[in-house]
């Protein structure tokens, strides 16, 4: 399967558009992103948009935390302190950094870009988790999705996307973890909610 990155550019008088990333399912048990993506994708075809958007619905293809080489993507990116773990371990993040097709494709993607704001979506801890200097769009998207926020997600994630882009290039990085048991059409008000202030209020 093919990644798809869908762009969605500044139509309206605005001179000065930030540019926002929107990822889904960098683990492949974790769906949910998918879903809201792309249904709000579906339902929104025509709409103004102040900023320029680029959504990748789904990041990994497998139906399992780890990738269909077993890598775990979230491990995998080139930051300084990526470690190497025996390949049984959940959070195996491959023999070097950046060895993964749909890493490469995220870090070039963000070599190329000026990002102002990078949004992942994951499951199941129901907060809203930063990187770098992103406190205060934290907030804002706390209380639009109506999680808590958190800078420290509680364990070490060496190797993580959020460390590489948000610590390491300074982007305003956000994690928005879902209640996972949460129905999907429920999360979906939220989203779409949070979908639009990141088009038009951001």
């Amino acid at each position: 399967m093919e990644i798809e990155l869908l762009k969605f550019l500044n139509n309206t008088d605005c001179k000065t558009p930030k540019n926002v990333l929107v990822i889904g399912v960098i683990h492949g048990d974790e769906p949910q992103g998918e879903f809201l993506i792309n249904k709000y994708l579906k339902e929104n075809t025509i709409r103004p948009l102040k900023n320029n958007l680029f959504y990748i619905p789904r990041l990994n293809f497998s139906n399992t935390r780890k990738n269909k080489n077993g890598i775990d993507i979230n491990r995998n990116f080139p930051t300084k302190n990526w470690e190497l773990k025996d390949f049984n371990d959940d959070y195996f993040g491959g023999y070097e950094p950046n060895s993964e097709i749909e890493t490469k494709m995220l870090v070039n993607l963000i070599e190329n870009n000026n990002f102002d704001l990078i949004i992942t979506i994951h499951s199941p801890y129901k907060i809203v988790n930063y990187d770098g200097s992103a406190e205060d769009i934290a907030k804002i998207i706390s209380n639009i999705v109506k999680y808590p926020v958190e800078k420290d997600i509680g364990y070490p994630t060496p190797g993580s996307f959020g460390t590489y882009a948000g610590i390491e290039r300074n982007i305003k990085t956000i994690t928005i973890e879902v209640d996972e048991k949460e129905y999907l059409n429920s999360l979906y008000i939220k989203f779409e909610k949070l979908f639009k202030f990141l088009e038009n209020e951001y």
